[in-house]
C-alpha cells in the first residue's frame, strides 16, 4: 500500500498515511479538524535487486562457453609455470648450497 502525505490548511502539520490507491484521500486534520491538501509525494525508490542490472547478466552461452575455456587454460598454465618455477629455484638452492661446501 502507498504512503499518503498530508499537509493541514490550518495548524500546518504535515502527516503520513497509509492507504489502499482506491481509498477516499483524508478530508480532516487529526490534531484540529480543518481541512488537510495532500501533498505530492517523491514516491519510492528504486530497488535493484537480483539479476538483470549488469551487462554480463545478458550474455550468451557461447561467450560463457568460452570465457570458461580460457579460465580453464589460464589456470592449467598458471599451476604449471608455478611448478616450473618452483622446480628451478630448488634446483638453483641445491646448486648454492654444494658450491658452498
Amino acid at each position: 500500500m502507498p504512503t499518503y502525505e498530508y499537509e493541514c490548511q490550518s495548524c500546518e502539520i504535515v502527516f503520513e498515511r497509509f492507504q489502499s490507491m482506491s481509498a477516499a484521500p483524508i478530508r480532516k486534520c487529526p490534531e484540529c479538524g480543518a481541512k488537510v491538501k495532500r501533498l505530492i509525494g517523491a514516491g519510492a525508490g528504486i530497488l535493484f535487486k537480483g539479476s538483470g542490472f549488469y551487462q554480463t547478466d545478458y550474455r550468451s552461452a557461447s561467450y560463457k562457453t568460452d570465457a570458461n575455456k580460457d579460465k580453464q587454460s589460464k589456470a592449467a598454465k598458471d599451476t604449471g609455470t608455478k611448478s616450473e618455477t618452483s622446480s628451478s629455484k630448488k634446483s638453483e638452492s641445491k646448486s648454492a648450497a654444494t658450491a658452498e661446501k
